[in-house]
């Protein structure tokens, strides 16, 4: 509360007290001040008042003045020189010094004095020292007063040395040790202050109240409450008595340190000592309530305030008529400024109407209070409207004002608004101090304007601001967002070159950057260094770690560091349940994922929206419509309010499904209250393209942009990328070109999906070609771009393309990442070329790539693919040992490729192995195991896995029924078989082949012939094989042409489209 600030931290050292000695002289010789001091000049120094021919309005015909005169000149100059002064119009005062100097005119002490005094209030300590060489260069003696003034300048700028050299060598009285004492407790230095006392006795220098409060504030600026009631108690108990102003600063003491109950007793204790409580008591331990959170005991004191401004009150609690207990605007605006910071506007508005009954018209702190309420809670057109109305009531809004609104305006992506609001700030000549331009900066990177944000920092030297500590956190955090790690780290060596310590926002926004960047050594490294620094990491750094190591694999290492944050104290929150719940996601283990949210339920911690989206995500995701719908009803019962992302997640789960319509779940939302936004409309065109319907996915494009939103990136790629899929290339890059008109760049995913719509032709050069067209367009080359070319090339095996851009990528000097070798592995994989592959491997561990678990299941499918199964497994070794847990897709790959070798025993023990951590395998995986069985007649060992893949969700495919149903036909002509067995047998064929038809599946040829051989008649085989492999011909031919009508029909509907 600026309010409260103004009144509590009363200067103890009160320069009115300096008036006593205004007019004693002194015959002590004071020294020259060259010698003390070597201080440079104010930027806009006063000129050598001693040399004054040296001043370019030097007259050298100057008129003088008689003495009476000169007395009277003399008064009138340092008048004007003050209103100079006070106006903040320097140049103005030094010129009118220099006239009355080069008149001869040479004030009287008193007036030197006061000339001194305020040169000293402006700021402008040098100048003090230059008038006060001027002053002896004229004769004039000083006297303690003058003393005062230079010990008060030098304290102010901290040289404290110099202030007791200057001490031992002129006359001094308690005001001029009060002085020294303040200095000393200003550098925070309380208890070489307290050390001065002993000096007073020894000298006979009276020990005064000024004195006591100024030890007590000293002490309580650095946390020592209890040294600071230590001196005041042992101090007011001497020779002195103490007063309300002690008092209210130990009180705010405490209130600052958090204990708000001593403070409260002290309160209560001062009537015991013959003190009365002030306002300012009161509005202290209200500000103290409120920032405990306690508004109770705040509002009650407030109310006693009120309940004690009555007369009849007043008497009955036997309160002096001096002391000032009447509320005033701090009282209130103190409980306003709480209420919009923590509980609720509603209150905050209710003060404010009572506040104005009370007759206490707002001032511009209340405005700011009420302005920073709206805005926090999202209410940004009322924010506006009141920084309107309060310029009508008189009150300007000042540089806060604009601060609180611009800082929401970037949050809220309105940068147009808060750039308007700069301008306003530049006509009405309102001073962008270190926190404006902070929250300018820090927006510009908000709204992805990095290099406009970097000129704003400049231009904290261009108007001599010094950054802080917020301000180097904020260019440090948009810096590691961008991912220019680089800059970042030079950022924070300034940033420690120049003494502004990081705090534990600084290091979280680089490890952070870190983590993004895929830098996991680095960002432990500085977690590492910040404890060192005594500076703890948080449970948000922890999670972000946590999260990144997930993410890459490394499952050992990110559980070390979630048992180190819970070592360290940190509690579980829901950041730390939403890594774990997304980590389990993506390994496909939903139900480990409730049951873990369960779990931290029954300790206490609910799941916030984020963590039912999460879950609910992740159940439509693996096909478990109900457990998702269960999610989304939860949140209903305990309510959890849909957001943009959680009815996002909703919407694209029951349209994922297919059961849903995009038409009826867009008109439930409209039902719901809902307006579509953005996300809504994207979301609805991505169902329809996904669809095929491409005229409905145009038909919300036109909608939306008429409903005033235009369409966005993600919009632009969801079109392009429906009609990539329908084959319709050439309006996607229509579709593109209407970006460009929009003054939208392609992105990754656009280029994604062009590169992909144009490898679908397996040519080289047409890939090469829609690279060469997107750059032309304004895509940044990047290490992103050259990772999707290099992939796509890959993915078709042309890994001699593929190398040579790999060249171009480091001629460019950027340089190959984890991705980027993956893709070359993955390229030699599809070639069976197992050694280049492995030569990869080796090589970017050469150059310091690590590899992930993505590169590993890599190299151990290009192993099993070739039949190296011993390789593989030493390779699998290695992988764990060196930390990476394996996956779902590292056992399915291990279990094919033990399968396909025959090797039955390692295959089921992986097998088992893989399904007890947790993980589903896929069809193929369990396609390879049935064959196992069914090579050896194991049929029954083969069906029960049949029923286990149907139990964990896995779909079997024509594969699947082709093994089964080939394997019991086998079984049923096996010589001297018993005739009921033969029946059973063929009878579990027949059922499968059946259940394989009624899916849609086509039989592969020897499934036929397996067919044929087993249940025609003797001599009718050939007959019955031909005929079965007529009748799927047929089928299949049917099933192509349907699509094939159902592609071109989605085509002829989007040509007319693009022309609108």
């Amino acid at each position: 509360m600026q309010h409260l600030k103004k009144q509590t931290k009363k200067t103890l050292f009160h320069v009115t007290s300096l008036s006593q000695s205004f007019t004693f002289s002194s015959s002590t010789k004071h020294p020259n001040p060259i010698h003390l001091l070597n201080l440079k000049p104010h930027q806009n120094p006063l000129p050598s008042f001693t040399n004054t021919s040296s001043h370019p309005k030097y007259e050298t015909n100057a008129i003088t003045f008689p003495p009476p005169k000169s007395h009277l000149y003399a008064s009138f100059f340092c008048t004007l020189i003050h209103l100079y002064l006070s106006c903040g119009r320097f140049s103005k005062a030094s010129d009118s010094f220099f006239h009355m100097r080069s008149h001869g005119i040479i004030p009287i002490l008193p007036l030197w004095n006061r000339l001194l005094y305020e040169f000293n209030a402006a700021g402008l300590v040098s100048q003090v020292w230059f008038l006060y060489n001027d002053m002896l260069s004229c004769g004039v003696l000083p006297n303690v007063f003058t003393t005062n003034i230079l010990v008060h300048s030098l304290c102010k700028v901290g040289q404290l040395g110099l202030a007791l050299d200057l001490l031992r060598n002129v006359e001094f009285d308690t005001v001029t040790y009060n002085t020294v004492i303040w200095g000393f407790c200003q550098q925070g230095l309380a208890h070489q202050a307290f050390g001065f006392l002993s000096d007073m006795v020894k000298k006979g220098v009276c020990i005064d109240s000024y004195t006591c409060n100024t030890l007590v504030n000293g002490f309580c600026q650095i946390g020592l409450v209890i040294n600071a009631e230590w001196v005041m108690d042992d101090l007011v108990s001497g020779e002195f008595c103490g007063d309300v102003i002690g008092l209210n600063t130990l009180i705010n003491g405490y209130c600052k340190a958090g204990e708000v109950t001593r403070a409260l007793e002290l309160m209560e204790n001062m009537r015991n000592d013959g003190f009365f409580p002030d306002i300012v008591t009161y509005n202290t331990l209200i500000n103290g309530f409120c920032k405990k959170g306690d508004f109770i005991k705040a509002k009650s004191l407030m109310d006693e305030v009120f309940g004690s401004w009555s007369d009849k009150d007043r008497s009955l609690l036997n309160i002096d008529d001096s002391v000032d207990l009447k509320p005033n605007l701090i009282t209130h605006t103190t409980l306003i400024s709480a209420y919009c910071k923590q509980q609720g506007l509603e209150e905050a508005f209710s003060l404010y109407e009572e506040m104005v009954m009370n007759g206490f018209f707002p001032d511009v702190v209340t405005y700011n209070s009420i302005i920073y309420g709206l805005c926090k809670h999202g209410r940004l057109p009322e924010a506006n409207v009141l920084m309107r109305e309060m310029e009508k009531m008189g009150v300007d809004p000042n540089h806060v004002s604009y601060t609180i609104l611009v800082d929401s305006l970037f949050k809220a992506r309105r940068a147009v608004e808060a750039f308007i609001l700069q301008s306003q700030m530049v006509v009405r000549g309102i001073v962008f101090d270190v926190v404006t331009l902070t929250a300018f900066m820090d927006g510009l990177f908000k709204v992805g304007k990095a290099n406009e944000a970097e000129v704003m920092f400049r231009t904290f030297s261009k108007l001599n601001l010094v950054p802080n500590y917020i301000t180097y956190s904020a260019l440090i955090d948009g810096l590691c967002k961008l991912g220019d790690m680089n800059t970042a780290e030079s950022v924070f060596e300034e940033m420690e070159e120049k003494h502004v310590s990081p705090t534990i926002i600084t290091y979280s926004s680089i490890i952070n950057g870190y983590v993004k960047k895929g830098m996991l050594d680095e960002a432990v490294n500085l977690l590492r260094k910040m404890v060192q620094r005594n500076i703890l990491p948080n449970a948000f750094i922890y999670v972000t770690l946590i999260n990144g190591y997930f993410k890459a694999g490394k499952q050992a290492t990110a559980l070390d560091l979630y048992n180190e944050m819970k070592i360290r104290g940190l509690e579980e929150n829901n950041f730390i349940l939403d890594v774990f719940v997304n980590n389990m996601k993506r390994g496909g283990s939903m139900e480990e994922a409730e049951g873990l949210v369960k779990d931290m339920m029954s300790r206490g911690l609910l799941p916030d929206r984020v963590n039912y989206t999460s879950l609910m995500d992740g159940f439509f995701k693996f096909g478990k419509e109900s457990a998702a719908l269960k999610m989304a009803q939860e949140m209903t019962e305990r309510n959890i309010g849909f957001d943009v992302v959680a009815y996002n997640a909703l919407i694209n789960g029951l349209l994922r499904l297919g059961k849903y319509e995009p038409e009826s779940v867009y008109t439930g939302m409209r039902e719901l209250g809902l307006s579509p936004d953005h996300a809504t409309y994207n979301t609805m065109m991505n169902a329809y393209c996904k669809q095929g319907n491409l005229e409905k996915a145009f038909e919300l494009w036109n909608e939306m942009k008429n409903q005033g939103f235009l369409p966005n990136l993600i919009t632009c790629n969801i079109l392009i990328t429906g009609l990539c899929e329908v084959g319709d290339t050439k309006t996607a890059v229509d579709i593109l070109s209407e970006m460009l008109i929009l003054g939208l760049q392609p992105t990754l995913t656009t280029y994604r999906v062009l590169l992909d719509a144009s490898s679908k032709s397996n040519r080289a050069d047409a890939i090469v070609q829609m690279h060469e067209k997107l750059l032309d367009m304004g895509l940044k080359l990047d290490q992103s771009v050259y990772n999707i070319l290099i992939t796509t090339l890959c993915r078709l095996g042309m890994t001699r393309i593929a190398t040579s851009v790999l060249k171009d990528m480091k001629q460019n000097r950027i340089l190959a990442d984890t991705i980027t070798y993956n893709a070359l592995i993955r390229g030699y994989s599809i070639n069976r070329n197992v050694n280049k592959a492995f030569d990869v491997y080796s090589r970017m561990r050469l150059e310091g790539v690590s590899p992930n678990i993505a590169t590993y299941n890599l190299l151990l499918g290009c192993l099993s693919a070739a039949g190296l199964m011993t390789e593989a497994d030493e390779l699998f070794g290695e992988m764990k040992e060196r930390g990476f847990v394996p996956n779902a897709s590292t056992y399915d790959t291990l279990v094919s490729g033990h399968g396909k070798i025959g090797n039955k025993k390692e295959s089921v023990k992986l097998y088992c192995e893989m399904v007890t951590k947790g993980f589903v395998p896929k069809t193929s995986t369990y396609n390879v195991l049935i064959s196992d069985f069914a090579k050896v007649g194991k049929m029954g060992q083969a069906r029960e896995l049949l029923n286990e893949m149907q139990v964990r969700g896995v779909s079997p495919n024509s594969s699947t029924y082709d093994i089964l149903v080939c394997g019991w036909c086998n079984l049923s002509l096996q010589p001297e078989l018993d005739r009921t067995l033969k029946a059973s047998y063929r009878a579990e064929a027949k059922s499968l082949f059946t259940e394989m038809n009624e899916k849609g599946f086509i039989p592969c040829e020897g499934t036929i012939l397996c067919i044929s051989s087993t249940f025609s008649t003797p001599g009718k085989k050939a007959d019955a094989r031909r005929l079965l492999k007529e009748l799927y011909e047929r089928k299949e031919q049917m099933r192509d042409g349907m699509i094939s009508r159902r592609q071109e029909i989605s085509v002829m509907d989007s040509q007319p489209l693009k022309r609108q």
